[in-house]
């Protein structure tokens, strides 16, 4: 009687399992599986992050001071790149995840603390420019999302095939969406929690991607990567930004993974600035920042359960990376005909949503077939310089229109370009890919 039930039961999972991610075989779905938990880890800790930066930024230095931020992380990223260059070539891929955890681990133990403080931290009610500790916060947590996230992809591209990729990268996203959306329910409850106790939640989040790490390692020990040799060529921390400026498929990869930060960047800093007006405390402001990050989360969950997989398996590459600034060109639309804070919200969640289920995971698709230093350096240019240029270049946009009143409507109408150069870019690319994949072509 048992067995019977146990094989009905098993039969159950492998039609789901089958009609979710393909024909995934049992092994792929253990490894993609723990790279999945991996990645829930890092992510919810980022969408955890988020809320924070933003909700403690606007009432330490001052919500006004955002796009100025934004364009500060761009000019911070760059020597963290240079730094981050010269150490893929030092030290062994999985090593990084080890140094970087462990420095990121360190600082937001000191941030929980230092909140604390009367004159540094929370209690100190006078939100000014020259209060550096509201930098330190907001540069850390944006270094953290452009470095560690594309970390991840790089170490997970160097061991995956193009058919593997398609049916596992689901399932990698699909796992890693109820870690970020935990991370936002718990920032959603900062006024229970407390700032530096959800700052210690961080830290803690983000010990265990490393130890995540070393149990992959010790699985599946050709990921592992041993230290380079003395003798084997070096190609330097420029190498990544040589490759990117003369490869045209790798600065298509740059487009479609940055054109949708300018606009997120724009309809975001208008929630945001509504946000700062209608929750006047920082447990008031983070909370809604909070529930923002579990509602575009839960919409991936939802997509790459019932559809990321199915989506790219289906229609192709080409489809899902068009599909995409399609979507996004409605939502600006309709965001331009109703500026409310509620059809901002709903924009923001449909952007950061469909960003993170659909076009994330095509996007890494596209490393696939090309080289160490072009999975390693040049992603690490396009995720962290081009997601911070790209940012910036919003921030710019906003900080050069007086109201938001003018901001909504020219805001509007630069995004709408913008889409149209996105769509010509997201084509160009699927197709490149498509013939790369064909010919067995690698990018180097």
């Amino acid at each position: 009687m048992f067995p019977g039930i146990t094989r009905g039961i098993s039969n159950v999972f492998q039609v789901i399992k089958r009609a979710l991610w393909g024909d995934i075989s049992g092994e792929e779905f253990k490894r993609f599986g723990l790279l999945s938990l991996t990645f829930l880890f890092l992510i919810g800790t980022y969408w955890l992050m988020r809320p924070l930066k933003d909700g403690l930024f606007m009432k330490i230095v001052g919500s006004s001071y955002i796009p100025w931020a934004k364009i500060a992380s761009l000019i911070v990223i760059i020597p963290l790149i240079l730094a981050y260059s010269k150490l893929v070539d030092l030290v062994p891929k999985q090593r990084l995840f080890y140094i970087l955890c462990s420095i990121y681990a360190a600082l937001f133990l000191g941030i929980s603390f230092a909140l604390t403080l009367p004159d540094i931290g929370l209690a100190n009610t006078i939100a000014s420019p020259t209060r550096i500790f509201g930098w330190i916060i907001y540069l850390s947590i944006e270094s953290y999302g452009s470095m560690l996230p594309a970390l991840f992809w790089s170490f997970v591209a160097s061991s995956t095939s193009t058919e593997s990729a398609k049916k596992g990268y689901a399932l990698i996203i699909f796992g890693a969406q109820f870690g970020s959306i935990a991370g936002p329910m718990l920032a959603g409850n900062a006024k229970f929690f407390g700032m530096p106790l959800l700052a210690i939640f961080v830290a803690i989040g983000i010990i265990i991607v490393p130890l995540l790490i070393k149990y992959f390692i010790t699985v599946y020990p050709s990921a592992a990567e041993n230290t380079p040799s003395k003798t084997e060529k070096k190609t330097g921390p420029l190498e990544g930004l040589k490759l990117l400026l003369t490869k045209p498929y790798l600065a298509g990869i740059l487009g479609v993974a940055t054109l949708y930060e300018v606009i997120g960047t724009i309809i975001d800093y208008q929630m945001k600035v509504s946000a700062d007006v209608a929750f006047p405390t920082s447990e008031g402001a983070t909370q809604f920042l909070g529930w923002f990050g579990a509602s575009a989360n839960s919409l991936s969950l939802v997509f790459a359960l019932l559809g990321t997989s199915f989506v790219i398996r289906r229609f192709g590459l080409t489809f899902c990376l068009v599909a995409f600034p399609v979507t996004i060109g409605v939502v600006v639309a309709y965001v331009w005909a109703f500026p409310q804070i509620w059809t901002l919200f709903g924009a923001m969640v449909a952007i950061k949503g469909l960003s993170y289920a659909l076009n994330n995971p095509c996007k890494e698709i596209m490393y696939i077939p090309t080289s160490k230093d072009v999975k390693f350096k040049a992603k690490g240019w396009i995720d962290m310089f081009g997601g911070r240029s790209a940012k910036a270049a919003g921030s710019g946009i906003n900080a050069f229109f007086p109201t938001l009143t003018d901001l909504m409507f020219f805001g509007s109408i630069i995004s709408l370009g913008i889409v149209g150069v996105w769509i010509a870019v997201a084509f160009y690319v699927g197709t490149s890919n498509k013939k790369l994949t064909e010919t067995g072509t690698i990018i180097s």
